[in-house]
């Protein structure tokens, strides 16, 4: 056979055109069986057998354009044609011209096929989200009009509990408390409030108490207009307070469900809604002095420094000394305590051990008050992750607490950083960002992130983050110092140390730095940062003299700081499997024993 002349006839023969008309027409097919085929409620096996007759017709094709020409008087065998009869040239070029007609209108079924589902699941997302956007509120913080200004514990602790309540009443979308008390003080108008936080409804209002006489004006609002939807106010004696927060609760969520149903809520509905506020607001006290201690203890803890939350420990202390079925204020004592063991470094390992005794002794006498308390639930799953490293107890506890509580962006911080501890990165940084979306502008929460995404091998995405909780709260501790971490990975170690240099954190700023330091070779710069973190913060910091070690790859002396970091029950070895600083120790038998030894092996998880 000579190749030439073979290929020559192949071509004269239209087989090559017909080949491209058959691949063309059967994805024009295929493209169309994929969309009627499921219309029809077709089997999976039908298309599996359209495809597969599809492919078996393919030879079968090039056969008979071989053997066969198509004539102005019909099909006939190609031998059975004269040459000077043959009109292949013709019937080419109308293949090619419907190969064409066809590829086009191909191509048109596939660019429809793939921008279907975005768009119908576009117009889904929309309307969804439109609904979601009509049941999402913020409470802001209320105007204190009274006469005595010391008394802006007051406001703020009648609007923080109405918020509290409505978040946990369902199908309702509630800003968190930081973002929205982000507000106070400011003129912001209430579409930019609502752009800010993402809702579509305020509650705003004021509070003046004086004596034992209390007047509460508060108004819901359309954040795209500014139009008031409602407005009450309210004036009664001290002690009926909690009636009037309750009127306000449901009566807000009366109106919210209202606007999307057309009109006011029927008994039936309003029945429900009163049920759904009362199991709400589980955990408090009809004893007005313990009620306003109460609200004096969330005021200063809320400020988040060590000599307020002090402050706030004395209030709470006040508060359940007035009545000790306060579940809400032991809930809030136990979290004076879990910040000392997190954030204080006066009193050593004594002052450590006697608040992590009283933090769990709290959370206890919560909890058997009203064991389906979330703030109480929240609280002792903190205990259980980063001082008892009780992963699958920690677990249900926040299992449990999210179930009562699905909007609380720190359930969900916690949710995430025990998924980080477990080494379940993916399914962290899902719960970080649903936190970070509540509460925009919370700097804990965004911090959060920041360290999922540099876990994660996102240092660029995490310096953008640290970058706005740094916008936020510029003292923040370990913001500056974390960024700096995050050049660590890319080589970077001057940006590393000029970031860290701002911390207001010293462990922080000198974690960051003695490693930096080792990074550039300055050997004697990082040993004098690492003698000034031992002399400072041997027993409260020792998980992070653990981690100087690790990047020095001075494996001996990291299990030795990781051993004291164990024994003194040290909050950071919660970070121990997703830790960038301690990879040297990976391929060290001490590495794998050591993690089973804080429960964080693998077959311990499972």
């Amino acid at each position: 056979m000579n190749p030439p002349k073979f290929f020559a006839e192949l071509k004269r023969r239209n087989v090559y055109k017909v080949a491209v008309a058959y691949v063309v027409v059967a994805w024009l097919l295929i493209q169309a069986a994929s969309i009627l085929f499921p219309t029809y409620e077709a089997p999976a096996w039908v298309m599996k057998v359209f495809v597969a007759v599809i492919a078996l017709g393919f030879p079968i094709a090039l056969v008979f354009s071989w053997a066969f020409e198509i004539t102005p008087e019909g099909i006939k065998r190609e031998e059975d044609v004269s040459p000077n009869e043959s009109i292949t040239h013709h019937t080419g070029r109308k293949i090619v011209g419907i190969t064409i007609a066809v590829a086009v209108l191909a191509a048109g079924l596939f660019v429809f096929q793939f921008l279907r589902p975005h768009l119908t699941s576009r117009g889904v997302r929309s309307a969804t989200a439109d609904a979601l956007l009509e049941k999402s509120v913020a409470v802001l913080a209320f105007d204190n009009m009274s006469d005595d200004k010391g008394s802006e514990y007051f406001s703020d602790g009648i609007s923080e509990e109405l918020l509290t309540v409505l978040q946990k009443i369902p199908g309702l979308r509630v800003a968190a408390r930081t973002s929205a008390f982000s507000f106070k003080g400011k003129s912001a108008t209430a579409q930019e409030i609502g752009q800010k936080l993402g809702v579509a409804n305020l509650v705003e209002g004021s509070v003046r108490k004086a004596g034992q006489t209390v007047r509460i004006a508060a108004r819901l609002t359309k954040t795209t207009s500014g139009d008031e939807i409602w407005s009450e106010n309210y004036t009664r004696n001290l002690k009926d307070v909690f009636a009037v927060q309750t009127e306000l609760a449901q009566t807000i969520v009366e109106q919210l469900r209202g606007q999307l149903t057309g009109g006011v809520a029927n008994p039936t509905t309003k029945a429900e809604i009163q049920a759904e506020v009362r199991a709400a607001a589980k955990g408090g006290t009809k004893n007005v002095e313990a009620h306003e201690s109460y609200l004096q203890g969330r005021f200063f803890l809320n400020r988040h420094s060590e000599k307020e939350t002090d402050q706030a420990r004395a209030a709470f202390e006040r508060a359940v000394q007035l009545d000790p079925k306060f579940a809400l204020a032991w809930a809030g004592l136990a979290q004076t305590h879990i910040w000392d063991c997190n954030y204080a470094t006066e009193g050593g390992q004594e002052s450590f051990n006697a608040h992590l005794t009283a933090a769990r002794e709290a959370v206890q006498r919560a909890l058997s008050l009203e064991p389906d308390l979330p703030v109480a639930l929240l609280a002792q799953a903190i205990i259980e992750t980063n001082f008892d490293y009780n992963w699958k107890g920690a677990s249900e506890t926040l299992r449990k607490a999210l179930a009562l509580a699905p909007q609380d962006p720190g359930l969900l911080m916690e949710a995430g950083y025990l998924a980080q501890s477990r080494g379940e990165i993916p399914q962290a940084l899902d719960l970080f960002r649903a936190g970070v979306a509540l509460d925009p502008v919370n700097a804990q929460a965004r911090a959060f992130l920041a360290n999922g995404l540099s876990v994660a091998g996102k240092q660029a995405e995490s310096r953008a983050e640290y970058a706005r909780v740094v916008e936020l709260n510029p003292l923040a501790p370990n913001s500056h110092a974390a960024m700096g971490l995050t050049y660590l990975p890319e080589g970077k170690f001057e940006e590393a140390a000029t970031a860290a240099q701002k911390d207001a954190a010293d462990w922080a700023r000198l974690l960051t730095m003695t490693c930096a330091r080792w990074g550039q070779k300055r050997v004697p710069e990082s040993d004098a940062a690492l003698a000034e973190l031992i002399e400072s913060a041997s027993e409260t910091g020792a998980y992070q003299i653990a981690e100087v070690y690790g990047y020095r790859d001075d494996k001996d002396q990291a299990f030795e700081w990781l051993e004291r970091a164990y024994r003194q029950r040290d909050a950071g070895l919660a970070a121990l499997r997703a830790d960038l600083l301690l990879k040297n120790l990976y391929d060290d038998p001490r590495w794998d024993a050591f993690l089973s030894k804080v429960g964080l092996a693998d077959a311990q998880l499972k």
